[in-house]
């Protein structure tokens, strides 16, 4: 994959993997008895849970990740539910790693089951990033007996909606002289960080393709959308100069969520918080599980509003739990000024620990 793209950069060669269902393909390797049924990670009901992943079975029956336990099982009743076992899971992922390492040292992890690589300069495989990624997921399935699907592409946002394209157990590849074509009729909903909502206030605009984006001005995403109005606008012209960079130090952990009809009340809002703090646990289990959650004191909520500006709360000295960011959402929402609300975000900054750097490393 050498060549041009259309900065005029010379291009690299960038894979993303991402695992296929990656909790519950574990679940059903392990017991497979689970075969072809629906098959669920998450929490349990009464406690408010949500899930973790789902199958594709699961799927078929409208269910995702992040959706209240209750409200899956009462769409897919016969829903086979599994407690999350985060000690596997990072097991598993921490062999994911070592294959990944055996072809390159340039990997960044973005999370247990996800990762960029850069084999730009590898040169086995007559230096092919298709053959490569095609040699990692045969390497992962003989392993540990997991699919997973891979994208190839000069950019990390492309190789990313390419992992996509052919899921599950999928290879999808574009090369630096398709760049162009495909960005040109790509649906503006496959960049990343477009979801529904941000999708809605495009289709208004007029804008439903990246070809539509290549027709405005920069300051008119910005005006719109703001920060992320940027990044829609440099993806749309195919501008992506993001290195995959290897052993990023986290220094916070967050989650957020945008609504699909935007909350009025803060009473609206509460739920959605509980679930987002449940998330967030999880997320720091995953991230960090050597930091008890005792030394996390430093906590803030994010509001996103429907003119697309957001306002963040922030204070340190709190106690980990739901009553503390309660009551930070109490004190963002005093900034409404009537506006309503279409996202919150929940962040934790993490203890500075100099002797421990790779213990922040999203696979550990």
């Amino acid at each position: 994959m050498q060549g041009k793209g259309m900065t005029g950069e010379l291009t690299r060669k960038i894979i993303h993997i991402d695992m296929d269902c990656f909790y519950a393909s574990i679940e059903m390797r392990d017991n497979p008895q689970l075969q072809g049924k629906p098959v669920a990670v998450g929490g349990l009901p009464t406690e408010r849970g949500v899930l973790s992943t789902c199958n594709y079975e699961a799927r078929k029956f409208g269910l995702h990740s992040a959706m209240p336990t209750a409200l899956a099982l009462k769409k897919c009743p016969q829903l086979i539910l599994r407690p999350v076992n985060m000690p596997l899971y990072r097991q598993v992922s921490q062999q994911i790693l070592q294959i990944f390492h055996e072809y390159t040292p340039i990997v960044e992890p973005l999370s247990l089951d996800e990762a960029y690589l850069d084999v730009t300069n590898v040169k086995a495989y007559r230096g092919s990033a298709t053959w490569i990624a095609q040699s990692i997921r045969q390497r992962i399935f003989q392993t540990t007996g997991l699919t997973a699907s891979a994208g190839v592409a000069p950019l990390k946002f492309l190789a990313k909606i390419a992992s996509d394209q052919n899921k599950p157990n999928g290879l999808f590849v574009i090369r630096p002289e398709d760049v162009e074509a495909f960005i040109h009729g790509l649906p503006l909903k496959k960049i990343p960080s477009v979801g529904k909502v941000t999708e809605r206030k495009l289709h208004e605009l007029g804008l439903y393709t990246c070809a539509d984006i290549q027709q405005q001005t920069l300051l008119f995403l910005q005006h719109h959308f703001g920060k992320l109005g940027s990044r829609i606008w440099q993806f749309s012209h195919g501008k992506d100069p993001r290195a995959v960079q290897p052993q990023r130090e986290r220094k916070s952990v967050g989650v957020e969520r945008t609504v699909i009809q935007d909350f009025a009340t803060l009473n609206q809002a509460e739920p959605l918080l509980e679930r987002l703090f449940e998330l967030l646990k999880q997320r720091l289990a995953r991230t960090c599980p050597t930091i008890p959650l005792q030394q996390l004191h430093r906590l803030s909520v994010k509001l996103k509003f429907d003119d697309f500006q957001q306002t963040t709360v922030e204070k340190s000295h709190l106690d980990f739990n739901l009553a503390s960011f309660q009551h930070l959402l109490t004190q963002a929402w005093l900034r409404c000024n009537n506006r309503a609300v279409r996202l919150i975000g929940l962040q934790v900054q993490l203890p500075h620990q100099k002797s421990m750097p790779h213990q922040l490393s999203l696979w550990d």
